[in-house]
C-alpha cells in the first residue's frame, strides 16, 4: 500500500515538515515555503496542508504571523513541552499519583543541578517566594490557593536554576496538575501547609550551601510526601467502596 494512503494527509504534512527540519531544509525561525510549493513538495491538497499546519502550531513547532506567513518556532524546550501540560490536565485524579512519581524522578536532580548552578538572583527570587509563604502562614485564615501558588513558584525557580531547559519545561508542565493534589492535602491533613514551608526552607538552605547531595535528598523527601499521601487517599477510597 502506498505510504501516503496508509497515513492521513495531515500526518503526511506533519511528518514532512518534521523531516524538513531534521534535514536542515528549514531551521528554527525559518519561513515555510509558500503554500502552493509546499503542497507540491509534500504531495497533499491545500486543505490537508492547512490542517497539518494547524496541528503543528498547536504542538509549538510552527507559528503563523498575520500577513507574513508561517514560521518555524524557536523549537525551545518550553514551547515543545508545552502541550504536555494539556495532557497532564486531562488526567484523572488517580493519575495525579503517577505524575507526582514523575516529579519525584525529575525534581531531585533539578535541585541537585540547581545547587551547583544557582546564582544570587535566583536565590533572591527563591527567598522572596518563601517569604511570601511565611506571610501567608502568619495570617489567621490561611489562603490555601495562595499557598499553592507559592509552592508552584518555588519549584519553578528551582527547576529554572537547574540550567536544564528540558527539565525546567517538564516540571513547569506538571506543576499545575499535581498542585491539585497538594491542595487536597492542605485541606485535609493538619499541618500540611506548615510542613511544606519547612521543607521548602530546607531545600533553599541546601541550595544556599551549594550542597547538591543534600538538595537532592531534601527535594526527594518533599515530593515523596505528597505522592504517598495522595496514593493513600485513593487506597482508602477504594477500600470504602
Amino acid at each position: 500500500m502506498d505510504e501516503h494512503r496508509a497515513r492521513s494527509q495531515t500526518d503526511v504534512v506533519i511528518d514532512g515538515v518534521r523531516d524538513m527540519i531534521l534535514d536542515g531544509s528549514i531551521t528554527a525561525g525559518s519561513r515555510l515555503p509558500v503554500e502552493k510549493d509546499l503542497c507540491e513538495q509534500l504531495g497533499v491538497s491545500r486543505g490537508s496542508l492547512r490542517e497539518g499546519v494547524r496541528a503543528l502550531v498547536r504542538l509549538g513547532v510552527l507559528e503563523t504571523r498575520q500577513g507574513d506567513g508561517t514560521y518555524v518556532t524557536d523549537l525551545d524546550a518550553a514551547t515543545l513541552f508545552g502541550p504536555l501540560s494539556f495532557l497532564a490536565d486531562l488526567q484523572t485524579p488517580e493519575a495525579s499519583v503517577h505524575l507526582l512519581t514523575v516529579r519525584r524522578i525529575l525534581e531531585p536532580e533539578a535541585a541537585a543541578l540547581a545547587a551547583t548552578n544557582i546564582d544570587d538572583d535566583a536565590l533572591a527570587a527563591a527567598r522572596a517566594v518563601l517569604d511570601r509563604g511565611d506571610a501567608l502562614l502568619a495570617e489567621g485564615d490561611i489562603d490555601l490557593e495562595a499557598t499553592i501558588d507559592v509552592d508552584a513558584a518555588f519549584h519553578a525557580v528551582v527547576a529554572r536554576a537547574s540550567g536544564n531547559p528540558a527539565i525546567e519545561a517538564l516540571v513547569q508542565a506538571l506543576i499545575g496538575r499535581t498542585a491539585r493534589a497538594r491542595l487536597w492535602r492542605a485541606i485535609h491533613e493538619a499541618g500540611a501547609v506548615e510542613r511544606t514551608q519547612r521543607e521548602h526552607r530546607a531545600i533553599l538552605a541546601a541550595l544556599e550551601d551549594g550542597d547538591a547531595s543534600k538538595a537532592r535528598i531534601r527535594m526527594a523527601v518533599h515530593v515523596l510526601g505528597v505522592e504517598e499521601y495522595t496514593a493513600s487517599q485513593f487506597v482508602s477510597a477504594a477500600a470504602e467502596d
